[in-house]
């Protein structure tokens, strides 16, 4: 077996490629207390990547997804510094090696 970022991948097997995801403060308890975890999977769309990070961390994924499957308003969701809201959505493709940034939105006047 090798070692992987944060995970063990059996010998022979291709690693998929690993995302970078920061998350804010208020979801770090379902990551052990980490702003910052590798998810594999990429390439792959956001949603993919968010259920592997679900898979991964139970719990985070809910924060940030509806139960019928949209981005929850009041997230906003980064590809290598780009919104997916600008892009395509839940659908935006992350390449290998890129990084998502989940912040909450803010509002104010």
């Amino acid at each position: 077996m090798r070692e992987t970022r944060e995970r063990i991948v059996p010998s022979g097997t291709p690693a998929a490629g690993l995302v970078r995801v920061t998350l804010p403060a208020a979801l770090t308890e379902f990551t052990g207390g980490r702003s910052t975890v590798a998810v594999p999977g990429a390439p792959a769309p956001v949603s993919d990547i968010l259920a592997g990070l679900g898979a991964a961390h139970p719990g985070a994924r809910d924060r940030l997804i509806t139960d019928r499957g949209c981005l929850r308003p009041h997230v906003n969701i980064f590809v290598d510094g780009e919104n997916i809201r600008f892009l395509s959505g839940l659908d935006t493709p992350v390449p290998n090696g890129a990084e998502v940034v989940v912040l909450p939105a803010v509002s104010g006047g």
